[in-house]
């Protein structure tokens, strides 16, 4: 399984429930990775999408503990339960945080975005470049929106047994 994160310098994630710096070009790069596959996201970050609704384009699955329905979305209680929904089809987990955490040992890739800023987060992505089983597949090189530094990255989770 694949993942998409955007980070900060201090590999934070977000505040409260929501992304503090969104960046135009990495909402066009999560569009472009995501379009057309199967993603896997948490109730309450779902929440934080567009209207609260699923996204369009790909087929949701959504992990949460409640007996709810969403329209345009899969349920899943479990990650067992999400991994057998997903199957063998191209799969991107989208966070949150939790879920990160649950499904970080089903992730052989993870695309991150990391923006050279430090606001203050309450939720974390594992820093991959302290692991020494990740390591960066593709970088695009310093990149600049409305005067914040950032770069596309891609780790790769190494096969060494």
């Amino acid at each position: 399984m694949d993942a998409i994160v955007a980070v900060f310098s201090d590999w934070g994630i977000g505040a409260d429930g929501t992304q503090q710096v969104v960046l135009k070009a990495d909402r066009a790069n999560f569009v472009e990775r995501t379009r057309g596959k199967t993603v896997i996201v948490g109730r309450r970050t779902l929440a934080d999408f567009p209207g609260g609704r699923p996204l369009k384009n790909r087929r949701n699955i959504v992990i949460t503990r409640q007996n709810i329905e969403i329209e345009g979305a899969e349920l899943a209680h479990t990650v067992e339960e999400a991994v057998a929904l997903a199957g063998e089809e191209p799969c991107m987990i989208l966070g949150g945080a939790s879920v990160f955490r649950d499904f970080y040992p089903y992730m052989d890739r993870v695309y991150v975005t990391k923006i050279d800023v430090c606001p203050e987060s309450d939720s974390f992505f594992p820093n991959l470049d302290e692991s020494p089983e990740w390591s960066i597949t593709e970088d695009s090189g310093e990149l600049w929106e409305e005067g914040l530094r950032y770069r596309f990255l891609c780790y790769e989770r190494s096969s060494a047994e």
